[in-house]
This record gives C-alpha cells, sequence and structure tokens, in this order.
C-alpha cells in the first residue's frame, strides 16, 4: 500500500508535467500558426460568434421540446382521467 506522501508527490509530478505538456503545446502552436495574430484572433471571434448562435439555437429547441413534452403530459393526463370516468 502507498503511504499519503507517497501519493502526494505523485500528484505534483503529474501536475508538474501537466504544466511542462501545456506550456509546450501552446510555445509549438504559435510557432507554426498559419496565419497572423490580428487574423486568428477575427476567426476566434468569428467562430465564438457562431458558438452562440448554435447555443442559442439549441436553447430554443430545448424549450420547444420542454413544452411539447408539457403539452403531451398534459393531454395523456386528461385523456387517462376521460378513461377512468
Amino acid at each position: 500500500m502507498r503511504s499519503n506522501q507517497s501519493s502526494s508527490n505523485d500528484t505534483i509530478t503529474n501536475i508538474l508535467y501537466f504544466a511542462a505538456g501545456l506550456s509546450l503545446g501552446a510555445a509549438v502552436g504559435i510557432l507554426v500558426a498559419p496565419a497572423s495574430g490580428k487574423d486568428t484572433r477575427r476567426y476566434l471571434g468569428d467562430r465564438a460568434g457562431a458558438a452562440r448562435e448554435y447555443l442559442d439555437y439549441g436553447r430554443d429547441l430545448y424549450e420547444k421540446g420542454r413544452e411539447l413534452a408539457d403539452e403531451a403530459a398534459t393531454m395523456y393526463e386528461d385523456g387517462r382521467h376521460l378513461i377512468e370516468r
């Protein structure tokens, strides 16, 4: 069985490896970026805007689905009460 000290050291080591990998990945990404910073920021802004539109559309669909489910549940209960009479 491992001690708490050993487990703590493993966690710290994993965090350090993660941070090193993250830093290395960011550095490589900047070095091999196909566009200038201004173009990249504009592209990311456009993509974020498109993502917001998809999220809004998804929320609208979700709300419509909830409304339909509520209506269906109401119809079911009304029909069940009619049959029970």
